[in-house]
């Protein structure tokens, strides 16, 4: 049994109008983004936000959105 071999853009295409079918739109992006790496630099990304917070106010920010969450 011979099989054509299609090239890799095609065949992601394929799959993802399976995927859309079967699945759905939404179910299909949120399978997808699980393999993506994403971009930027977190670290770096996470520092310059928080360079201003003192330990206190990062903790007392941490309490609060606990509080909200629960009520």
């Amino acid at each position: 049994m011979i099989h054509e071999v299609k090239p890799l853009a095609q065949i992601t295409h394929e799959a993802i109008a399976v995927l859309c079918k079967e699945m759905g739109v939404a179910n299909t992006v949120r399978f997808i983004n699980q393999f993506s790496t994403g971009y930027g630099n977190y670290t770096e990304e996470r520092r310059d936000r928080f360079k201003d917070l003192t330990l206190q106010e990062y903790e007392a920010e941490i309490l609060k959105l606990r509080q909200e969450k629960k009520t």
